[in-house]
């Protein structure tokens, strides 16, 4: 009883902080340069983020602030402050969502995670390698969320195979089972990051783009940055985790083989339900990578990442699995688990940003925060990466970037250089938080097994973070480059 009642009084004070700052920034604060209506943005700006870093509402309902508030003071018409939550990016979400509410429904996830854990060995560290590379794949396509939920309870079962074996009392048996949930968790994170759809601070970041520069980020084009990023990080965390931090000195596991070969009986024989899901989504991944030249093919821009979003998850719903029994690929219902607050929580940063944007906050800020283009590029985005990167530690990934991009596309229109070379590594260090558990979504999944002493797992987060910050610098610096220069 007494252990709840700091962290009510601590959101108390941050639920009425919020509105308290709001008043006290539109009624005091004068700032030369900027648009007259700016003090209430910045206000609104301030309450929305104290909301979001301490919860003290769910974080899409902070997010839809700014359609009341931005009408009543004038800001936008109730027309202009609606429109950021239809954006387009976040129908490409929508329809992601419900290929892969499909995926989840027939367990197509499943048999993709155990085949490629069976393709990797026996041995403990290609069982450790098989859970990271199928994890990560799923990540790309999937919620990290359901990843890491989906995985746990396959991992427990290979912990148990060990603790049958009599392991239990070894060393070697607690580092390979510490070893193992910790790449489940970090494999998570890290495949999100390969795709615009694999995690929310993508979506965000690829939404702000269209709205400040015109300007899209192709599904396919993303892959030659998101894919070395993401083999890189996932071997760095292989062989930090099992060569370096928690070596555990096991060899063959007798008995994985089986029970990964059983998991895949009781999944049987592939459905139709299941083909179907397969054949919809594979054929969708197809038309985001190959977009343009199908639309060359055509000689008109008939394809774009969002209408194939949609188009793949509209076929879920129309795709028969039996006529005479009306059944089909996906039902309505099962739209009940779709996360609509992220979609709202999207919408609410677009609709803030384009407040800040149109009063003259994030020009003014990214002038301020430039210092006067005295810095060179690469200090730049190593301060900014680094920045993003550990404040996401306690902070949801998702409004760090709603809040942080602008502020970093401001900063990149005042150096005179593309936005891209700041925005894509602050974007991508949103989603490497490696060393608390609530830090991300798959952090907490796997800490809940019990395996993990939150010291070990601040002890790996640490040496990836700053891992992390290094590989996507040199990214940054090189490969966005030679991509979007």
């Amino acid at each position: 009883m007494h252990s709840s009642s700091p962290v009510s009084t601590y959101k108390l004070l941050g639920f009425l902080a919020g509105p308290v700052l709001f008043l006290v920034l539109s009624t005091l604060l004068n700032i030369e340069g900027l648009e007259p209506k700016a003090p209430q943005v910045l206000g609104l700006a301030a309450w929305m983020v104290i909301w979001w870093i301490i919860e003290a509402v769910p974080l899409p309902v902070t997010a839809l602030l700014p359609l009341v508030v931005f009408p009543v003071l004038d800001v936008f018409s109730m027309e202009e402050a609606t429109v950021p939550y239809a954006n387009p990016v976040i129908f490409l979400f929508m329809g992601g969502f419900i290929i892969a509410l499909a995926m989840e429904k027939q367990n197509l996830h499943k048999r993709i995670a155990l085949n490629i854990i069976r393709l990797t060995g026996t041995s403990a560290n290609g069982i450790i390698l098989g859970f990271m590379l199928s994890t990560a794949f799923l990540s790309m396509w999937i919620s990290n969320t359901a990843t890491a939920v989906m995985m746990l309870p396959i991992a427990v079962s290979v912990i148990d195979l060990l603790r049958d074996k009599q392991h239990e009392q070894s060393e070697g048996y607690r580092r390979f089972a510490l070893g193992l949930m910790l790449s489940i968790a970090y494999a998570a994170n890290i495949g999100g990051t390969t795709t615009i759809i694999g995690t929310p601070p993508n979506v965000v970041f690829v939404g702000y783009i269209k709205q400040f520069y015109d300007r899209d980020i192709e599904f396919g084009r993303w892959l030659f940055v998101g894919i070395p990023v993401c083999f890189t990080l996932l071997f760095t965390t292989y062989m930090l985790i099992t060569r370096v931090l928690f070596p555990h000195n096991l060899k063959k596991l007798s008995g994985s083989d089986t029970l990964i070969r059983d998991k895949l009986q009781e999944l049987g024989t592939m459905r139709l339900a299941e083909k179907l899901v397969a054949g919809v989504f594979l054929c969708t991944a197809i038309c985001w990578i190959f977009k343009s030249q199908f639309n060359d093919l055509m000689g008109h821009a008939y394809l774009n990442d969002t209408a194939i979003a949609m188009a793949g998850g509209i076929l879920m719903f129309v795709i028969p699995v039996h006529l005479r029994t009306q059944e089909y690929v996906l039902d309505w219902e099962s739209t009940k688990r779709l996360p609509w607050g992220i979609l709202l929580l999207f919408g609410g940063g677009i609709c803030l940003a384009r407040g800040m944007d149109s009063t003259g906050v994030v020009a003014l800020v990214g002038k301020s925060l430039a210092g006067g283009g005295q810095m060179s590029l690469w200090l730049v985005v190593l301060l900014l990466t680094a920045f993003s990167l550990f404040i996401t530690e306690i902070m949801s990934n998702v409004a760090l970037t709603v809040v942080f991009v602008p502020i970093v596309l401001g900063i990149a229109d005042n150096l005179g250089v593309n936005p891209l070379y700041l925005a894509i590594p602050v974007t991508l260090a949103a989603s490497c938080a490696f060393m608390m558990p609530v830090s991300t979504p798959p952090n907490a999944v796997v800490f809940s097994s019990g395996y993990i002493k939150i010291a070990d797992m601040v002890k790996a987060g640490f040496f990836l973070n700053l891992i992390s910050i290094v590989v996507l610098v040199v990214v940054a610096l090189t490969i966005v480059r030679w991509v979007y220069g």
